[in-house]
């Protein structure tokens, strides 16, 4: 049976030291593009493919959030807001949140601070016929292509870790579909990456799937000269 995917997890928690001074007192979620805040595109293409309920976790400047979002909600969509104290990265963000999640539900994870229109439910709808525990979107091109997809839609190696003299053939979106099991592998309230996570995944033989999604754009907004490029192209 078709699993619906209805919770998107938007990682909002970075500190964005790349976009000083745009993100001296703003998180880089909400830097305005375009007339509204980074973090509402995302929100409109999660709305798009279903989504209906959001989780934002949030660290620096974190009542920006709540000002912008006063009533805990966009187009009357809920999001609820997970405060870290303490930088957790990928790893540690997602399973802080995992009372927060339905343990029958796979649950869609999308970083916060990159601007893309690529079809979602091209990546459900993969995770769902691979029933795999773990895909991410990938793409063919952009930088840094260090992800090595094979063939048969298992990847084999991030960051050039377990096959060093094999560059990476796409690049990993920000974008990924988790079933809940995979937060079993993560450690409360411990700072970790899931990159770790997934090479011990290829190390034990279940490696996580890839999807390559090449329509549509995608920016990953990590500099000032992205930022101000992409603002002053019409959207």
């Amino acid at each position: 049976t078709l699993k619906k995917v209805t919770t998107a997890f938007v990682l909002g928690a970075g500190l964005g030291t790349r976009l000083r001074p745009y993100t001296q007192k703003t998180p880089k979620p909400l830097l305005p593009i375009q007339g509204k805040p980074l973090i509402c595109h995302t929100f409109d293409r999660l709305l798009a493919s279903g989504i209906q309920r959001l989780i934002v976790n949030t660290h620096h400047c974190p009542e920006q959030y709540t000002e912008t979002f006063p009533a805990g909600h966009y187009r009357d969509i809920p999001i609820t807001f997970r405060y870290e104290p303490e930088l957790l990265e990928t790893g540690g963000g997602l399973k802080n949140i995992e009372d927060l999640i339905d343990p029958e539900q796979p649950l869609l994870v999308h970083n916060g601070d990159i601007l893309t229109d690529l079809p979602l439910q091209q990546l459900i709808d993969a995770h769902d016929a691979e029933k795999s525990e773990v895909t991410l979107a990938l793409r063919t091109s952009g930088e840094p292509r260090n992800v090595m997809l094979a063939e048969d839609g298992t990847i084999q190696d991030f960051r050039q870790t377990l096959l060093p003299d094999q560059t990476g053939n796409t690049l990993y979106t920000g974008i990924g579909i988790f079933e809940p099991i995979h937060l079993d592998r993560l450690t409360a309230a411990k700072k970790e990456s899931l990159v770790p996570i997934w090479i011990e995944m290829i190390r034990l033989n279940c490696p996580p799937r890839g999807i390559v999604i090449d329509q549509g754009i995608w920016n990953d907004i990590g500099t000032v000269d992205i930022y101000e490029k992409i603002n002053q192209t019409d959207p």
